[in-house]
C-alpha cells in the first residue's frame, strides 16, 4: 500500500507539474498524513524535490513539490541518410544537450560507431555518462523486426538490413535500448508536443529521402501485425497495372523524384529544397513540379483515408513540410478522387519530430523504470 501511495502521489505531481501536500491530498483522495509520508519517501530517494512555499492566501504557507527532473535522463537518436541527430532530456522533458551532424557513414558498422560517438559526446556535454542514461530510443528507417533481430526495408542506409545491426547498437550503447521506426516516432512527437495534440485518430506522413507514415489511434501507435503499418512507400502507383513494382510510390514521391522531374523540365536543382525555393520565387517550371508532387501526395491521402479514416493528416519531412505550396493543389486533386476529406496540416516540429518522439517514448518508459529501481 505504501508503494501504491508513492506511485499515486508521483503520478499526480507529474500531471500537475508542481503541487502542495494539501493539493495532492485533495486531488488524489488520500489523507494529508499519507501524502506527507509518500512525499518524504519520494524526496529521500531523489524522485521529488521542494521548490518553494506558497505565499498567497490565508493561513500557513505550504511547501510546493515537483518531480525531480534530474532523477534520470533519456537519450533520443534520429538516424537519417543525410543527418544523425542526438538529444538528451531530463525526466521533466527538457532537452539539456543536443548534437546534429551530417551522416558520412557508408556502412552499417560505421553508422553504429557514429551514433555511439555522438551519443557519448552528447551526454558528456551534460556532465553525465552514457551508463547514467535510463532509456535510449533510436529512430531508424525501415521495419524493426525484433523477432529476427534485423531491420527490414531500409535501403536508404547501406547495409542497415544486415544481421547484427540491432545487436551492435545495443552492445555499443548499453542496456535499455529501444529501436523504433522513424515515421512512428515523428507521429508520436507531433501527438505529444506538436500539431496533433488532442487528435484521436491521425496519420503523420514523412516525405523526404524516403516516404513513411506513422499511425496513431486513441493516443497509441498502431504498428500492425508485423510492425509494417504505415510503410506507404510500397503502395502501388502508376497508370499501368503491369507497371507495378516494389517501392513504386516512394520512387514517385520522394525527394529524389522531385529533383528528377525538375531536371526534366529544364531546372538546375541539386535538391528538393532548391526546387521549392524556386517555386516560392515564382518559377513556373518549379511550380509545375510542386503541382505534380501534390497530386502524388493526394493519391497517398486518398488511399490512407479510405482505410483509416483519420481526422487529421500531418505532413512532414524535407518535401512534405512545404505545405504552404503543396496544400492547394493537393486538396484540389483530392476532391476529384474521393469525397473523404481529412484536415491536412504541416507538422509543427520540423526536423526535430523524430527526436521529439524518441524523447516522449523514452520518458514514458524511464519514469516507470526510475520509480521501480529506486523504490
Amino acid at each position: 500500500m505504501r508503494v501504491l501511495n508513492q506511485r499515486a502521489v508521483l503520478g499526480l505531481l507529474r500531471r500537475l507539474g508542481a503541487a502542495t501536500r494539501p493539493q495532492i491530498a485533495k486531488d488524489a483522495g488520500l489523507s494529508k498524513p499519507t501524502v506527507g509520508q509518500a512525499l518524504a519517501d519520494l524526496e529521500r530517494h531523489g524522485l521529488v524535490r521542494p521548490i518553494g512555499r506558497t505565499t498567497a492566501g490565508p493561513g500557513r504557507s505550504a511547501v510546493v513539490y515537483e518531480p525531480n527532473p534530474v532523477a534520470g535522463h533519456v537519450l533520443g537518436v534520429d538516424i537519417g541518410r543525410e543527418r544523425i541527430r542526438v538529444a538528451l532530456a531530463d525526466l521533466g522533458g527538457s532537452v539539456v544537450a543536443r548534437v546534429d551532424e551530417r551522416n558520412r557513414s557508408r556502412s552499417a558498422a560505421a553508422v553504429v560507431r557514429t551514433v555511439t560517438e555522438l551519443a557519448s559526446r552528447t551526454v558528456a556535454d551534460a556532465g553525465i555518462a552514457l551508463t547514467d542514461v535510463v532509456v535510449k530510443v533510436i529512430g531508424s528507417p525501415g521495419v524493426i523486426d525484433q523477432r529476427s533481430r534485423v531491420v527490414r526495408h531500409a535501403p536508404q542506409l547501406p547495409g542497415w538490413e544486415s544481421l547484427g545491426v540491432l545487436d551492435g547498437l545495443e552492445s555499443s550503447l548499453g542496456s535499455a535500448v529501444v529501436v523504433e521506426n522513424d515515421a512512428n516516432l515523428a507521429a508520436l512527437g507531433e501527438h505529444v508536443y506538436g500539431v496533433a495534440q488532442g487528435a484521436r485518430v491521425f496519420v503523420c506522413a514523412t516525405v523526404g529521402t524516403g516516404v513513411g507514415m506513422g499511425i496513431v489511434v486513441d493516443g497509441v501507435l498502431f504498428r500492425g501485425a508485423h510492425g509494417a503499418a504505415g510503410e506507404v512507400g510500397f503502395l502501388p502507383y502508376g497508370e499501368s497495372g503491369s507497371d507495378v513494382r516494389r517501392g513504386q510510390f516512394e520512387d514517385a514521391a520522394s525527394a529524389g523524384s522531385v529533383v528528377a522531374r525538375a531536371r526534366e523540365l529544364g531546372l538546375t536543382a541539386r535538391s528538393a529544397r532548391g526546387v521549392f525555393s524556386q517555386a516560392r520565387a515564382g518559377n513556373v517550371a518549379a511550380l509545375e513540379v510542386v503541382r505534380l508532387e501534390a497530386e502524388r501526395l493526394a493519391f497517398l491521402v486518398a488511399a490512407v483515408t479510405a482505410v483509416i479514416d483519420p481526422e487529421l493528416v500531418v505532413l512532414g519531412g524535407g518535401v512534405g513540410s512545404n505545405v504552404d505550396l503543396l496544400l492547394e493543389p493537393l486538396e484540389a486533386k483530392l476532391r476529384t478522387m474521393t469525397p473523404l476529406a481529412p484536415r491536412i496540416v504541416a507538422g509543427s516540429l520540423g526536423d526535430g519530430a523524430v527526436l521529439s518522439g524518441a524523447i516522449a517514448m523514452g520518458l514514458e518508459a524511464a519514469r516507470e523504470l526510475v520509480f521501480e529501481v529506486t523504490l
